[in-house]
């Protein structure tokens, strides 16, 4: 089992910056891949970015060039650092750990973009 914890998210206004943080606790064997979704309001879960063990990356079109996935397989963590952000990434943002046991999900935090 495990369990994910993030943190970070806030109110920022467009052209701002944060940092999502998620950190993996519990019984595993390995983080083959750790990522962000998010879902808007009144949309579906979409994936944001991933980033596996070995240090491929993956990122919505919407969010290349602005957001940052990264990981520090030492502490279990994974980070989404987000740049120039707009209105329209405005979502809760969920943190995700894909293992040999399944996948498991974070509770989600709240990001909102707004003047």
């Amino acid at each position: 089992q495990v369990q994910l914890v993030e943190s970070g998210g806030g109110l920022v206004q467009p052209g701002g910056s944060l940092r999502l943080s998620c950190v993996a606790s519990g019984r595993f064997f390995g983080l083959n891949v750790m990522g962000w979704y998010r879902q808007p309001p009144g949309k579906e879960r979409e994936l944001v970015a991933s980033a596996t063990t070995g240090g491929s990356t993956n990122y919505a079109d919407s969010v290349k060039g602005r957001f940052t996935i990264s990981r520090d397989n030492a502490k279990s963590t994974v980070y989404l650092q987000m740049n120039s952000l707009k209105p329209e990434d405005t979502a809760v943002y969920y943190c995700y750990a894909h293992t040999f046991a399944g996948r498991y999900w974070g509770q989600g935090t709240q990001v909102t973009v707004s003047s």
